[in-house]
């Protein structure tokens, strides 16, 4: 192929190397050297990840988690506009700030829609293996050019922007990518197998019902454990969807992923442990209760959990 998602992945961690040596040369930055640090470490896993042996990253890994978890990923100082500033640009370019936003979605569609099949000579212009990973960071540059001429500003001020955010989320950033390995490595681990020994030993899983009530709670309990609805999918798949739901009882497997990732999102909206969901937001509003947002989603979580689980049930089996 001609774009691979390699560039991608080339793309994030030279951004995260920037914002590292732009968090270092920070000097009223709080805490900029072990900030630095944690973002170098996380640019590094995107630059030479696959070429260093895997114990090595695993200790990145666990070098980032310490300086998270003792609060060395902090917040620098960052020069905002005034609000007059903010108000004369708001009124100069109106509706047009939509037209950079819009184009990552539209660039993406056309990307995975249109153009998965173009090819230069005998290679694909697009990785066909991650069309729309490749696409949505297609649409992503273009949005950063279309930002730039509409605001006539550079890549550079995108730069300073783009740590400011990083800045604001914090660790948080991390948590879908190692909570998505974190999944893998429970499933190589052999937690699907334990789980589908306790509940074969301990649940009649010969009833149609229960067996996709476990299946739908159990995506949703994994979920709030581990903050991120793939990192429980090859966990209760493994153990419960795969050999009950379509050994046992010869269920429609793409169904049961469809409604199964969807009960696992019903987790999310209710666990602090997707930070960047429910935590984040909390923290940027200023709110005063940093559970608010939960607070406000189970509701509708608890009601979606029950329709999935006569979904699943209803349209699994037809």
């Amino acid at each position: 192929m001609i774009i691979s998602i390699n560039y991608l992945y080339y793309l994030v961690g030279a951004i995260l190397a920037i914002t590292a040596l732009m968090t270092l040369a920070d000097k009223n930055h709080p805490k900029r050297y072990s900030s630095a640090l944690f973002w170098g470490l996380y640019a590094v896993v995107f630059l030479v990840g696959e070429r260093i042996p895997p114990e090595i990253v695993g200790i990145g890994v666990i070098v980032m988690a310490l300086l998270a978890g003792f609060g060395g990923v902090g917040i620098g100082k960052h020069k905002a506009p005034s609000e007059q500033e903010s108000k004369a640009s708001a009124q100069r370019l109106g509706h047009k700030l939509f037209i950079p936003a819009l184009s990552i979605p539209l660039v993406t569609v056309i990307g995975t829609v249109l153009m998965k099949d173009i090819k230069i000579g005998d290679a694909f212009l697009l990785d066909p293996k991650n069309i729309t990973l490749v696409s949505l960071g297609l649409g992503c540059i273009i949005a950063l050019g279309l930002t730039c001429w509409l605001t006539r500003d550079t890549p550079a001020q995108g730069m300073r922007e783009s740590r400011r955010l990083t800045d604001a989320l914090g660790w948080a950033v991390v948590l879908p990518q190692m909570l998505g390995m974190l999944g893998l490595v429970f499933s190589d681990a052999g937690v699907g197998k334990a789980v589908a020994h306790i509940t074969t030993s301990y649940i009649n899983m010969d009833m149609r019902f229960v067996a996709v009530v476990v299946y739908v709670l159990g995506m949703a309990i994994f979920t709030v454990i581990m903050g991120n609805g793939f990192a429980a999918f090859p966990v209760m798949t493994g153990g419960v969807g795969v050999p009950i739901l379509i050994g046992i009882h010869h269920g429609d497997p793409a169904v049961m992923a469809a409604i199964g990732m969807f009960s696992g999102y019903c987790g999310t909206l209710m666990t602090p442990m997707a930070a960047n969901f429910n935590i984040v937001p909390a923290a940027l509003l200023e709110l005063p209760d940093k559970n608010a947002v939960i607070k406000a989603q189970v509701p509708t979580a608890l009601a979606l959990l029950v329709v999935n689980i006569f979904l699943l049930y209803f349209l699994m089996f037809r």
